[in-house]
């Protein structure tokens, strides 16, 4: 009888046990998960709780074969409505407006024309098709549309050079899965690199920079567009010379394909200065800081959420820590901070502060040379060495300005190039003088 007994409790402690892993590991009862979660009896959620699925793609309604976000939206209907959720980013800051010197220092460049904050992922067709800024080619649609990427990598680099309106017509999806994920979504969450002048630059280094991040640095970086054939491209090879001091290097001995040594965005019509203009490069200044030995970009921009039915994903709606307690969470980890929007608020506005005084005095600058240039009262050797240091001094500020995380990524990068433009503007205003 006492064995018996003995027998019974083992059954159902084993029953109790295997219920108890069940219900936690949620093939049935996730509510139970959801509410356990809540309640932070299970601690934060975090990305090691995502458990990936390994399904196959549906087959694809968009005429290019790409699947797109609704195909999509049956199998993974939580993730497809945060991507949505972008759409809520309606505002659009003027930096032209609150920044009046760009208009000086951008003479004769679009962003003279039209420079305004980007809205975000659910709206670069439409914001690519109405911006002033002149797009006589293809190549602007590089970041909009996966479907562009779809083009490229099925015809070409040739697809770069093609009239702007001809290809925007064929393009059916803004930002979206094949982008980061190829046709692969089901395959556990796999990242691809779709973006063929990112494998092209980085070679094998692909593989040394975190795929999440890397997904994201598709885009958000510092590019060029080929003088040869116009293709985008990137203007390192690896994260060691993803700095501005490199990046400046390689522009300045690209040679062109009339034999003139200095890659240029643009020739400034007042100054006569070849002239750079940076684009974004968050990811550049992410790698070059500490935070990249720790996170990724989602960690801090793709919030870790469960839905009520306990399954747990990582959110596709993009915003700053700032605005989502979870992702602030990620921060205050390593940040012993009382008030950690408060912390970051205070750099943005110191870097913020910066700019606005190291760029009135770019603007300064611009304005003295045109003026020697106009008396000729200096010889042309004196105005180029003047030219270059006016070249170096707003490629370093640009590099600052541009890039969107203002600071918050990687302070000491952002005063190092605020710092080094303002020295090169102390220089030419010095020949000047």
């Amino acid at each position: 009888m006492e064995k018996r007994n003995q027998l019974l409790k083992f059954i159902v402690t084993v029953a109790i046990i295997a219920a108890a892993v069940l219900l936690l590991g949620g093939f049935f009862g996730g509510d139970l998960m959801y509410h356990l979660k809540n309640r932070g009896e299970l601690g934060p959620l975090s990305r090691e709780d995502i458990v990936y699925q390994n399904m196959s793609a549906p087959n694809p309604t968009s005429a290019d074969g790409t699947v797109n976000a609704n195909d999509w939206s049956n199998l993974y209907p939580e993730i497809v409505a945060t991507m949505g959720a972008n759409t809520r980013n309606r505002y659009v800051l003027d930096y032209l407006e609150q920044d009046p010197y760009l208009v000086n220092i951008y003479e004769g460049f679009g962003f003279a024309k039209e420079y305004g904050s980007a809205r975000g992922h659910e709206y670069t067709l439409e914001d690519v098709a109405k911006t002033q800024r002149p797009h006589a080619m293809a190549n602007c649609l590089t970041c909009k549309t996966p479907n562009f990427t779809k083009l490229v990598n099925d015809q070409g680099v040739g697809v770069y050079s093609m009239p702007f309106d001809e290809v925007l017509a064929k393009m059916e999806e803004d930002i979206s899965c094949y982008t980061c994920h190829g046709n692969e979504a089901g395959a556990e969450g796999k990242i691809v690199i779709t973006h063929s002048y990112v494998n092209k630059a980085l070679g094998e280094n692909v593989e040394t920079i975190d795929a999440a991040t890397l997904s994201c640095g598709q885009c958000h970086i510092e590019y060029y567009f080929t003088p040869a054939d116009k293709e985008t491209m990137m203007p390192y090879s690896s994260i060691d010379s993803m700095t501005p001091e490199a990046i400046l290097e390689y522009y300045d001995t690209m040679v062109l394909p009339d034999g003139t040594v200095g890659y240029a965005d643009w020739v400034q019509p007042s100054t006569g200065t070849r002239m750079l203009k940076a684009q974004h490069p968050e990811t550049e200044t992410f790698l070059l800081g500490k935070h990249a030995s720790l996170l990724n970009c989602a960690d801090c921009h793709m919030a870790v959420e469960m839905s009520e039915n306990g399954k747990v994903y990582h959110s596709h709606e993009l915003v700053s820590p700032l605005e989502n307690e979870t992702l602030l969470s990620t921060c205050t980890a390593c940040h012993d901070e009382p008030d950690m929007t408060a912390f970051v608020r205070r750099i943005q506005e110191r870097v913020t502060a910066r700019e606005t005084e190291v760029g009135n005095n770019l603007s300064t600058l611009k304005d003295k040379l045109t003026e020697a240039v106009t008396s000729n009262k200096l010889s042309e050797k004196k105005l180029d060495e003047i030219r270059k240091l006016h070249r170096e001094a707003q490629w370093f500020f640009d590099f600052c300005y541009v890039e969107n995380a203002e600071g918050a990524h990687n302070s000491n990068l952002a005063f190092r190039c605020l710092d080094t433009a303002q020295t090169k503007i102390d220089e030419a205003l010095a020949l000047l003088s």
